[in-house]
C-alpha cells in the first residue's frame, strides 16, 4: 500500500507540473490585461468583425465538410479495402505537416488557375482572399479530428444490432440513421466540436489563403507585428474568452442531449 501511495504521489506531482505548464502562460496573459483594456478592445469594430468572421467560417467549414467526413468515417470503421492503412495515414496528414505548407498546397488548389478556382470564377467567386477560402483552409487542418472521432464512434457500435435490424427487413439507410448514427452520435458531436474549435484557432494555412479579410488569429499576429505585445494581448485575451465560452456551451449542449437520450 505504501508503494502505491508513493506512486500516486509521484503521478500527482507530474500531473501538477503539466497543469502548471498549461495554466501559467494563460494566467500571465490574463493578469497582464485589465478589464478596461478588454472592454475597449471588445468595442472595436475591427476586432468584433474578425471574431464574427472566425466563428462563421469555422462553423461553415465544419458543417459543409461533415456531410462527406461522417460517411467516410463509417467506411473506415466498417469496411476492409486495399490500402486502408494508407488512406488512414493520408487523413492524418493535415495534422502532421506544417500548416504554412498546408496553406501553400491549398493555394495551388483554390487559385484561379486550378479547376476549383476556375469553377468559382464562373460564378464570380475567388477563393483567395475570400471567406470561402478561409473556411476551406480551416476545414483542411481540422477535418482529421472529426473523421477519427466519428470512426471510433462507429467502431464502437455493435454490428450484431445492425445485422439484426437488417434481418428484420430494415433497409441499410434506415439501420444507419436509426441505429448506427444515434449510437455513435456522442463521438461524432465531440469530433464536430473539436473540428470547429481547431478551425477557429488556425493561423498558418489561413494567412496564406487570405491575409484579408482578417480572422482573429491573423489580427492578433498583425497587431503584435505592427504595435507590439501591449496591443496584441487584449485581442488575444478576448478571443480566448469567447472561444472558451463557445466551447463550454457546445460541450454542455452535447452533454444535455446525451442525458436526455438516456
Amino acid at each position: 500500500m505504501k508503494k502505491i501511495a508513493t506512486l500516486q504521489l509521484v503521478f500527482t506531482l507530474l500531473g501538477g507540473l503539466v497543469l502548471l505548464f498549461i495554466i501559467a502562460p494563460l494566467a500571465g496573459l490574463f493578469l497582464s490585461t485589465t478589464p478596461h483594456q478588454i472592454f475597449n478592445t471588445a468595442g472595436e469594430e475591427e476586432v468584433t468583425t474578425s471574431i464574427w468572421l472566425t466563428v462563421i467560417t469555422s462553423v461553415s467549414g465544419t458543417i459543409l465538410f461533415a456531410f462527406a467526413a461522417i460517411p467516410l468515417a463509417w467506411i473506415l470503421a466498417r469496411k476492409q479495402f486495399p490500402m486502408k492503412k494508407l488512406v488512414t495515414g493520408v487523413i492524418d496528414l493535415p495534422v502532421v505537416i506544417p500548416h504554412s505548407a498546408a496553406g501553400i498546397a491549398l493555394l495551388g488548389f483554390v487559385s484561379r488557375d486550378s479547376l476549383l478556382g476556375q469553377a468559382g470564377s464562373m460564378v464570380g467567386l475567388n477563393f483567395v482572399g475570400h471567406p470561402a477560402g478561409i473556411a476551406i483552409a480551416m476545414a483542411f487542418v481540422s477535418i482529421p479530428y472529426l473523421i477519427n472521432a466519428a470512426r471510433d464512434g462507429f467502431a464502437g457500435v455493435p454490428e450484431r444490432l445492425e445485422k439484426a435490424a437488417l434481418t428484420l427487413g430494415a433497409s441499410p439507410a434506415r439501420v444507419f440513421f436509426t441505429i448506427t448514427l444515434p449510437l455513435a452520435w456522442r463521438n461524432i458531436v465531440s469530433g464536430l466540436i473539436m473540428m470547429f474549435a481547431r478551425g477557429m484557432s488556425e493561423f498558418g494555412a489561413v494567412i496564406v489563403i487570405a491575409y484579408h479579410p482578417m480572422v482573429t488569429p491573423v489580427l492578433i499576429y498583425e497587431r503584435f507585428g505592427a504595435f507590439g505585445l501591449k496591443y496584441a494581448r487584449p485581442v488575444a485575451v478576448l478571443f480566448i474568452l469567447i472561444s472558451l465560452a463557445l466551447f463550454i456551451f457546445l460541450r454542455s449542449l452535447s452533454k444535455e442531449k446525451e442525458e436526455n437520450r438516456q
